[in-house]
């Protein structure tokens, strides 16, 4: 799967210091293959968030991200579950 990293995501993505970076490049690694997409717990989100989907970096981090088609896919957001406010 391709990825597009929008100017949010990687704003937000500097912030985090390089031990939770290299966790974060290893899960969107595991992302662009789809039979890790169970592991990584990719679910649809609810509420004003519906149109966007979601994986795990670890229990505490998130990433927000939408398809952009069946083989590309934008990563918007990356936090903890402050994210989906």
């Amino acid at each position: 799967m391709e990825i597009e990293y929008k100017p949010t995501f990687i704003k937000q993505y500097a912030c985090f210091e390089s031990s939770l970076k290299e966790e974060i490049k290893e899960k969107i690694e595991l992302f662009r293959n789809e039979k890790n997409h169970k592991q990584l717990k990719v679910h649809k989100l609810k509420g004003k968030l519906s149109k966007y989907y979601s994986f795990s970096v670890n229990y505490k981090y998130r990433i927000v991200f939408d398809y952009q088609s069946k083989s590309r896919a934008a990563l918007l957001a990356i936090g903890d579950h402050d994210v989906y406010k």
